[in-house]
């Protein structure tokens, strides 16, 4: 029984779900799976066999700060993996960022081979929790530990990694092309990002479909679109005066009324399916100086003056490059019809494309619901966009085919109150073993 201590009320739903799908798993016997072929079973044999070394593993590399700019800790997290993937036969490289990237680096495995589909699986090494964060050490709880890093996402990273080991230990792995690319700074990632993810590129510009380790909702849904991110700056600016000449032909609306006007025709404007637009600092006054590094900022102003300056920093999400252009435009164009008295400008800047859901992402889908069915777990569904942020998959999505949330179960994510659900662990190394073997035949 899980204790309910540790599923806060905001957890609530993750927990609910696990806990159906352990029924599920619970209900499920293996001579359920007679769709499964020799070779087939004896990979499950062999995941089964080494499910407590890989319980061993994650203990191990959660308790390896790696905090996005703990550079020294990603790096020797990324020597665990290193020395792990080289004995199932994979070359490795860790790939060094320049001094003006500022991060660790990222960690390519590749396995050099001819047979089925070119397999790009793809996962991250760093986790938001730094060097000084209090919450450190992998804590297990009777069927769930907590930890950083535990779903987000060493334990997706653990699955990729021992589902390979068991297909390296039934032969399997033999003439098969898989490369693997661990990132340093995926809770972060390192600017240019020409830099910090121009090797993923051209390692899917080398492949056929990508598999993303992140975690995963439940049992029976997958990612086939994730939604792209990047950042807007509005600036506006106003006449100063007494407040008691706002509104009149010399001093007009004021840079705050503006700010509100613009924001609120956002509001009204703007949405539709699966985009949003996050007004998340705003600074407004006489005078303001903003951090962009700290991300904060002083204002100086007085009820008796007219605002002269106001400065929002947004986030925008979209489903696709189009939706993306087009919102801009949008945003843009209420951004130039101004107040009297009042300018206003508003810049956007790029940073994780959008993963559209294309045909052959539901293809992938397909195979992996097949590999489910087989097993005995149920057909696979694809997950609701608007409920996934961005992830490092979306990179190469317009390059080859994708699927993501392939990781593990758990949640409390970017919390201390991260966790992985133990009993389910084992169950996704299966299926995910059994996808990488048929899509390499």
């Amino acid at each position: 029984m899980i204790p309910m201590s540790i599923c806060p009320s905001h957890h609530r739903s993750t927990f609910h779900t696990l806990c159906l799908s352990v029924l599920l798993l619970s209900m499920i016997h293996s001579g359920w799976a007679q769709k499964l072929n020799r070779h087939e079973k004896k990979i499950l044999s062999i995941v089964e066999s080494n499910h407590t070394k890989a319980l061993e593993f994650l203990e191990k590399s959660v308790n390896i700060n790696s905090g996005t700019m703990h550079l020294e800790g990603v790096i020797a997290t990324g020597k665990q993996y290193m020395e792990a993937f080289s004995a199932l036969g994979f070359s490795t490289t860790w790939i060094e960022m320049h001094a003006g990237v500022n991060r660790a680096g990222h960690l390519l495995a590749e396995n050099k081979g001819f047979k089925g589909k070119r397999l790009l699986l793809i996962g991250h090494l760093d986790t938001v929790f730094e060097k000084d964060s209090p919450f450190q050490k992998y804590q297990p709880m009777d069927s769930l530990a907590t930890g950083p890093g535990t779903s987000d996402m060493k334990g997706g990273n653990v699955v990729m990694l021992y589902a390979l080991k068991a297909l390296h230990e039934t032969g399997a792995l033999e003439g098969t092309r898989i490369i693997v690319m661990l990132h340093g700074d995926e809770e972060i990632a390192g600017k240019p990002l020409s830099a910090s993810r121009g090797d993923l590129v051209t390692a899917a510009k080398r492949s056929d479909i990508a598999l993303g380790f992140e975690g995963a909702s439940d049992f029976s849904h997958a990612t086939v679109a994730r939604r792209g991110s990047s950042g807007w700056t509005l600036k506006v600016e106003g006449t100063r005066g007494h407040s008691s000449r706002i509104f009149s032909e010399k001093y007009g609306a004021g840079a705050i009324f503006e700010t509100s006007r613009i924001l609120n025709t956002f509001y009204n404007e703007v949405p539709e399916e699966y985009l949003t637009f996050n007004p998340g600092v705003i600074l407004g006054g006489t005078s303001i100086n903003f951090d962009s590094a700290q991300s904060s900022g002083k204002v100086f102003g007085k009820s008796n003056v007219i605002s002269q300056s106001v400065l929002v920093k947004g986030g925008l999400r979209f489903i696709s490059e189009k939706q993306k252009e087009q919102a801009r435009n949008k945003m843009s164009a209420i951004v130039s019809d101004n107040l009297p008295g009042t300018t206003a400008e508003i810049s956007f800047r790029d940073s994780y494309p959008a993963m559209s859901p294309t045909p052959g992402n539901m293809e992938v889908l397909q195979v992996l619901s097949k590999v489910s069915q087989d097993m005995g777990y149920g057909p696979v569904e694809k997950y609701d966009p608007g409920k996934r942020g961005a992830g490092d998959i979306s990179f190469v999505a317009e390059y080859l085919d994708c699927l993501d949330g392939l990781g593990v179960m758990g949640g409390g994510a970017h919390s201390e109150e991260e966790f992985v659900d133990l009993r389910t662990m084992e169950a996704l190394t299966k299926r995910a073993a059994i996808m990488i073997y048929r899509l390499t035949r």
